[in-house]
């Protein structure tokens, strides 16, 4: 890119995530020529977007920089001219999250931010709204880059790439940096020293992992991390939302590759099931307890000597989301062609997964957009569950656009967590009445169920 001053647009401006975020630009401050950056919220999020809108200008103010913070809850006033966009939004707020989850548990089934029925209606949430964004995009900043981190981030990326026709999309999850971590740590070798290669989708992607010396260490790792004869296995979670593996070591074995921690749903999922089914009986899904942990996070940002990210985001449970955001638009802006692991067009990266659809894989980051690095054909097993997955996937994404209540109910048969009959029925009516103020898409079958 030229030298002009950049200008950098977060959606959701008012998320507990935005102070690490601002860290993230502020580390970034001799690769990164910014002008302004604009935090952008919605008028029920307007409380939280001046709280941590005023600790984001604390800390910009402590490293002597000379940025413009700038709040808004007018997005187009934004857009204008941005250079790169960044999305972390919640439709519905973690109030909607939590009927996401209880829900689904409610009738015995897993109930989780961005699996089964509950992640499927955020996709329901989500998709038409980014599509929304993208519109005011054309008009107003035709050329910026989308760098999206709103969940379920491998849909929402797909719906921008492939349905709203916005290329420059990159989606972003932290999930794969907890894995290179939990690695590093496991092998006691810098991650720097290492060379990691993933493939599948959001949240369903299995990873290899070599040394400096070109040694494979994917073995070395299932014996490290998932043989109970090892007293440090299954005993550290990866990711703040789901509490320890359950995984059974000879299945990892004979499937081995490393797996992303969530495939717990799918290799154990009467062990998650059960212990979910604890929590919710008790009020403490994970939705209610990370309500909790944010009114307390936004307690101290309300500290006016508070200038800097505090240690107690990263209970939150996406740690490193917003470092890699920052990562990725320096990368881009740079052309530094650093290798990350990125939702983007899969271009037969995995060749058991259609060439236009969107992949999670390594990726060369570069001043084009990312380059994914070939992962080649899975086994017979991972294969067919990352291609049952990337159908379910789809038809979430075209019920989201369509408000078509068939495809809907056909995409909740799809998904291993959603037994398919009655009870499909049953939850995906529910949740549609639960959510109904989110669905103007389903506004006509809404009507029909509340008669």
């Amino acid at each position: 890119m030229d030298n002009k001053k950049i200008k950098i647009v977060t959606i959701g401006g008012g998320s507990s995530y935005t102070p690490e975020l601002i860290e993230g630009f502020i580390k970034r401050s001799n690769e990164l020529p910014i002008k302004e950056i604009w935090l952008v919220d919605i008028e029920d999020g307007k409380e939280k977007l001046e709280i941590v809108g005023a600790m984001a200008k604390r800390m910009v103010k402590k490293s002597g920089l000379d940025w413009k913070i700038n709040l808004t809850l007018d997005r187009r006033e934004a857009l204008k001219d941005a250079d790169f966009v960044s999305t972390q939004f919640r439709v519905g707020l973690l109030d909607a999250r939590i009927k996401d989850e209880r829900i689904p548990l409610s009738h015995g089934l897993i109930g989780q931010e961005t699996n089964g029925a509950g992640g499927m209606f955020k996709a329901f949430r989500t998709i038409p709204v980014i599509l929304g964004i993208i519109e005011d995009m054309k008009e107003l900043c035709p050329n910026a880059w989308l760098i999206n981190f709103t969940n379920p981030s491998g849909m929402v990326t797909e719906a921008a790439i492939k349905y709203a026709g916005w290329k420059k999309t990159v989606g972003l999850c932290n999930v794969p940096i907890n894995c290179i971590k939990q690695d590093s740590k496991a092998l006691e070798t810098p991650e720097e020293d290492l060379f990691f290669k993933f493939g599948g989708i959001n949240h369903f992607h299995w990873h290899r992992v070599w040394d400096k010396n070109g040694n494979e260490k994917t073995s070395k790792l299932i014996e490290l991390l998932y043989n109970p004869e090892n007293a440090d296995s299954n005993n550290e979670a990866v990711v703040a939302n789901i509490k320890e593996s359950k995984f059974l070591y000879e299945q990892i074995k004979d499937l081995g590759l490393l797996p992303c921690p969530y495939h717990n749903y799918y290799y154990a999922t009467d062990d998650m099931l059960k212990e979910e089914l604890q929590s919710f009986s008790k009020g403490e899904t994970r939705a209610e307890v990370v309500k909790r942990t944010e009114a307390e996070l936004f307690e101290l940002y309300k500290d006016v000597n508070l200038d800097y990210k505090p240690e107690q985001l990263t209970k939150r449970g996406g740690a490193y989301y917003s470092d890699s955001a920052c990562e990725v638009i320096s990368s881009i802006y740079n052309n530094k062609k650093k290798i990350m692991v990125v939702s983007t067009l899969n271009k037969g990266s995995l060749s058991d997964l259609p060439y236009d659809s969107v992949a999670e894989v390594s990726s060369i980051i570069t001043s084009h957009g990312p380059e994914p690095i070939n992962f080649g054909k899975l086994d017979v097993e991972p294969r067919g569950m990352v291609q049952l997955m990337k159908s379910m996937e789809q038809s979430t994404i075209l019920a989201a656009i369509n408000g078509d209540y068939n495809e809907a109910l056909h995409a909740f048969t799809i998904n291993p967590l959603v037994p398919s009959g009655k009870v499909a029925k049953e939850v995906l009516d529910e949740l549609l009445l639960a959510h109904k103020e989110y669905l103007p898409q389903f506004e006509e079958v809404i009507s029909k169920l509340e008669k």
